[in-house]
């Protein structure tokens, strides 16, 4: 059995006295409380969730470098150069922050309508710019409560003025983060984005197809063309090493009008009607 690895000793404040070990910032950063700082950040969220009767949430992934469209028509004007290029490409992309925008929105509106009991069905985002700031910025405009679950980085990533006060998180755990956007979850959506986005998604599907969920998620993935290009299932699918059932598990779409179709038509058949079923 290979030795234990020598502990360095902790460098400790000078204090006047003895600290209750519960408020002790020295110990509760320390590799020894790890344990500590994962269960608060469980416990935590789900107090304020249940404070605020949030059982249910759509979730919406998305990049965070998309702009709004008249912040992209902006730069297009004040471009020179090749900035110009950029510029151009991003207004062209701005279209998905306006499409969560108005899905949130939608979603928001339609739920709030529901005679069932407790908030259903509310917006969620990781918290951030873009595709997540977009879509809490649509559930605020309906006035509806909605989440954002942000996470620290190197690079802080602000948190969005959307977001409802007190259910703006910020975790240090990656997998927590995670944890808390799929637990609550009822539905998902999946607008284009980097590595981060590709990341949940890919988590999602995998526990899908592993049966790791007992409930059933729909997933909408938006932007056809920009999926189409970025990942390409089928050859997955023909080079045999996911199987076609698997497709079904997502529903491709470009129309705000088919998503918000879609994802109510789902939610009554598979939350309203059969509610329960956790991660």
């Amino acid at each position: 059995m290979a030795p234990r690895p020598v502990r360095k000793k902790r460098t400790r404040q000078k204090r006047s006295g003895p600290t209750l070990a519960y408020r002790d910032e020295d110990f509760l950063g320390d590799p020894d409380a790890r344990p500590i700082r994962i269960l608060a950040e469980y416990l935590e969220p789900q107090a304020r969730f249940q404070d605020f009767q949030v059982a249910d949430t759509v979730v919406f992934f998305g990049s965070s470098r998309v702009v709004a469209r008249d912040v992209a028509e902006k730069r297009l004007k004040e471009a020179k150069g090749r900035d110009k290029e950029v510029a151009i490409r991003d207004l062209a992309m701005s279209r998905y922050y306006e499409d969560a925008r108005e899905l949130a929105r939608r979603l928001t509106e339609w739920s709030k309508k529901l005679k069932a009991g407790g908030r259903r069905f509310i917006v969620c985002t990781g918290g951030g710019p873009g595709i997540m700031e977009a879509a809490n910025r649509g559930a605020s405009e309906a006035k509806g409560i909605n989440a954002g679950l942000n996470v620290q980085l190197p690079h802080e990533q602000a948190d969005n003025p959307y977001i409802t006060r007190e259910l703006n998180f910020e975790f240090h755990y990656f997998f927590m983060r995670k944890f808390w956007f799929v637990y609550l979850a009822k539905a998902i959506v999946i607008f284009p984005g980097g590595f981060g986005t590709l990341d949940e998604l890919f988590e999602l599907l995998t526990l899908m197809q592993t049966r790791k969920l007992t409930k059933s998620i729909p997933i909408v993935l938006y932007g056809t063309e920009f999926w189409r290009e970025t990942m390409n299932l089928e050859a997955m699918v023909a080079h045999g090493v996911i199987d076609a059932e698997d497709l079904r598990l997502l529903f491709e779409t470009d129309s705000v009008d088919e998503a918000f179709a879609y994802l109510t038509r789902e939610l009554r058949i598979r939350a309203l009607a059969q509610p329960g079923g956790q991660l």
